[in-house]
């Protein structure tokens, strides 16, 4: 198991490029009438299928890149490219989802119409929309919560609906914000293992965001260390362990003390 892997990672970092940001830059408004230097001279590549963490402390951009990478932000030099074609010729739009920091789920909804809720836009049948939903909960681990509400439901189990949400729509490209970060010490360690279950199943490309150092260790296939005022790529380190990869075993808190020190 072990070997089919590291055979799994190697594949993936070898293969072409699922998303390409070349010479990026962002500016922003401020009070003072002087624009804010947020980004600079971003240069990042992301090999398809695999996973890629954006590491860093809080204000130094990781946020605002993720933004860009989908399409929410545009940069003000630079560009960035989804499957070799420039973001603003990019059309196929659907393929790529995001998984915010907040779960966003509609209180009013159940888990199963949370779900349906990323389909409603299309001409897609309801029968069909339902059923894509109850696969995606079933996915997560969910299925037999179709019908309950937000409320009824713990912080990791929100959390699987927002997956299922981001899931729903069979995406080649997830991005994720800090999707974690509010949960408990033990529920983000299954999340852990549901991603990497989900992303062993489905071959997606992975983005996602953190300030965690030991979950981009234990998730990403490779770590991009970010610099803050402005942000910028500090080093690119790859994660060269099989997984599943033990937090506590020598070789991955090597790995874990060396990103510290450059954060």
């Amino acid at each position: 198991m072990a070997t089919a892997a590291r055979m799994d990672t190697t594949s993936a970092l070898a293969g072409r490029d699922a998303i390409t940001v070349d010479s990026l830059s962002k500016w922003f408004p401020s009070a003072d009438g002087e624009p804010l230097h947020v980004l600079h001279h971003i240069d990042l590549k992301v090999a398809e299928h695999s996973i890629l963490a954006i590491l860093g402390a809080s204000g130094c951009g990781k946020s605002t890149l993720l933004n860009i990478i989908s399409g929410i932000l545009k940069p003000d030099r630079g560009r960035v490219c989804i499957n070799g074609v420039p973001s603003e010729q990019f059309q196929d739009w659907r393929s790529v989802s995001y998984m915010f920091q907040e779960d966003r789920l509609l209180p009013w909804r159940t888990a199963l119409r949370n779900v349906e809720f990323a389909l409603e836009a299309g001409s897609m049948r309801q029968v069909e929309r339902r059923q894509r939903a109850e696969q995606a909960l079933d996915l997560v681990g969910l299925a037999g919560f179709e019908d309950a509400f937000p409320y009824q439901l713990s912080g990791g189990m929100r959390s699987r609906v927002a997956l299922a949400r981001s899931l729903v729509l069979e995406p080649c490209i997830l991005l994720m914000d800090e999707p974690f970060s509010r949960l408990d010490a033990q529920t983000r360690s299954l999340m852990h293992t549901e991603l990497l279950r989900i992303h062993t199943l489905k071959k997606m490309t992975i983005v996602f965001v953190t300030h965690d150092v030991e979950e981009s260790v234990v998730l990403a296939d490779s770590v991009a260390v970010m610099a803050p005022r402005p942000g910028r790529i500090r080093e690119r380190l790859t994660i060269d362990i099989m997984r599943p990869r033990d937090p506590t075993a020598p070789q991955v808190t090597q790995y874990i003390q060396r990103l510290r020190a450059l954060i």
